[in-house]
């Protein structure tokens, strides 16, 4: 049985079309300035590619912009050889694809660095354009792979932590005051937000008590203030702007420009047709958010619609 949101389509779509505007991204390594140059005109349509001319500039590329999905590196260069370099990546980006261009027989190198999963090909040169961009884009592939195999295990777990945790609140909690941070907490981390707020709403209108979770520092609640909110409430529908400084309706709005939040989604929780709180997701980059957890969002809600009412039914 496939569980269905009636708003899901539409959401999916904003989603989808962030996505499409995204490149892989690519670091390319060498230093002959024309070898650099020549690599970045092969790849720059299908990547967004990021150059460095060491390994050790290199790493400082690596630890300023986070994880590429295809490193290729020269292995001939001044302080630091490709495959050294290359092994420096393994620890923090695994599923990274990692390629050596080398114009010599390091055979002892190459075989090292291959047999240990540091390099997934190399390529010897003069390169063929042909060759290396069918290895690219077979390497980019499997990195996608990789990456989904591994996120599918983390939502897996993200999931029993999630319901767990509410279940945990349920059981440990007496009052509305009580759950609705531990909640919240719960909620933000799991779908790694820049802040989560879980308000009561009363009478379709915002009420207290509240719970805030923010990854830094303090955060403002300015829900009351939200068209989004509003929505959520009114329609009892999920609600996202997936890239707000894109999105016409939201941009100019205060509340948005000055918490510096760039995507926004309101799930209301409801219980017998009666919202009974909003659930407030907030990041401050584009929204990365995949359909099967939006369905998981969907779901947990529905756990913490059936934990408020039985919290605000044992107090009372």
């Amino acid at each position: 049985m496939t569980y269905t949101i009636p708003e899901l389509d539409t959401i999916t779509r904003q989603l989808t079309s962030l996505e499409r505007t995204k490149k892989a991204k690519m670091l390319v390594v060498d230093d002959e300035p024309d070898n650099l140059d020549l690599l970045y005109r092969t790849f720059r349509r299908d990547f967004q590619v990021l150059k460095a001319e060491s390994g050790v500039q290199a790493l400082e590329v690596l630890a300023a912009e986070g994880e590429v999905a295809v490193i290729i590196s020269d292995q001939r260069m001044p302080e630091m050889k490709g495959t050294e370099f290359l092994s420096r990546t393994v620890p923090k980006f695994p599923d990274t694809m990692r390629i050596i261009l080398t114009g010599f027989t390091d055979v002892e190198d190459l075989v090292e660095a291959i047999n240990s999963g540091q390099v997934y090909k190399y390529i010897t040169k003069p390169w063929n354009p042909d060759e290396l961009k069918a290895v690219v884009q077979r390497a980019a592939e499997t990195y996608e792979l990789l990456k989904q195999r591994t996120e599918e295990l983390q939502r897996s777990q993200a999931q029993t932590a999630l319901l767990s945790a509410i279940v945990q609140t349920m059981q440990q909690c007496h009052s509305l005051e009580d759950c609705m941070e531990p909640i919240a907490t719960a909620f933000g981390k799991t779908f790694h937000a820049d802040g989560c707020i879980l308000q009561i709403v009363e009478h379709n209108a915002l009420a207290l008590p509240q719970g805030i979770y923010s990854a830094e520092g303090a955060i403002t609640n300015w829900l009351a203030e939200d068209s989004l909110t509003k929505d959520a409430i009114a329609t009892q529908k999920m609600q996202v702007s997936v890239n707000i400084p894109a999105d016409s309706n939201l941009a100019s709005a205060t509340h948005y420009t000055t918490s510096g939040t760039q995507a926004h989604l309101i799930v209301p929780v409801i219980y017998r047709h009666q919202v009974l709180a909003i659930l407030s997701l907030q990041w401050k980059q584009p929204c990365t958010l995949r359909e099967d957890e939006l369905v998981l969002l969907h779901l947990s809600a529905q756990q913490v619609a059936l934990a408020l009412t039985c919290i605000r039914t044992c107090g009372s």
